[in-house]
């Protein structure tokens, strides 16, 4: 049995969850199997008709709308929860080769749960099993965990001149 690593992909430049996604997409095409779990997202981004075109890839939305503007509100913070606890079973049982935790530094940065929890999830996930964590503001503990880590810097973004998201690019 192949031993799985764990990556976290984050910074504040764009691309962590498409990098995430272009892992994952690669990981299908091998012919793994590959669970990706979106924090903080509720809202219908074109990845998530993913298992449309491939069926080895299941994405599942485990936030409500996105609060980064807002304080989470209870509701978020139970979403967040019981999206970490199932991704908890996931990540320990192996039945993924590749599990994407998508934002799920986010989520730690707006406390919806504990560095502990996701920590002790990494310590016990089952050894074939690669984790990728993405979001911005990963914190040491993760990184020291980690056995590859990108930073995405960004030193031009066409946000500051107004473009909006593009559906298939950014949405």
């Amino acid at each position: 049995m192949r031993k799985g690593y764990i990556h976290v992909y984050t910074g504040n430049g764009k691309g962590k969850t498409t990098a995430a996604f272009g892992l994952a997409l690669r990981a299908a095409c091998a012919g793994k199997k590959v669970y990706i779990g979106q924090f903080v997202k509720g809202m219908k981004y074109s990845e998530v008709k993913v298992q449309e075109y491939i069926p080895t890839i299941e994405i599942e939305q485990l936030g409500r709308d996105c609060f980064i503007y807002r304080e989470p509100e209870k509701e978020d913070i139970e979403a967040a929860r019981k999206g970490l606890e199932k991704c908890k079973k996931i990540v320990e049982k192996g039945k993924y080769d590749v599990v994407v935790l998508d934002e799920i530094n986010i989520a730690l940065y707006f406390k919806l749960f504990t560095l502990e929890q996701v920590l002790d999830m990494l310590k016990n996930k089952a050894e074939h099993v690669e984790v990728i964590l993405t979001g911005r503001y990963a914190p040491k503990e993760i990184i020291d965990i980690a056995d590859l880590v990108t930073e995405m810097k960004e030193i031009k973004h066409y946000y500051t001149k107004g473009v909006q998201a593009r559906k298939g690019i950014e949405s």
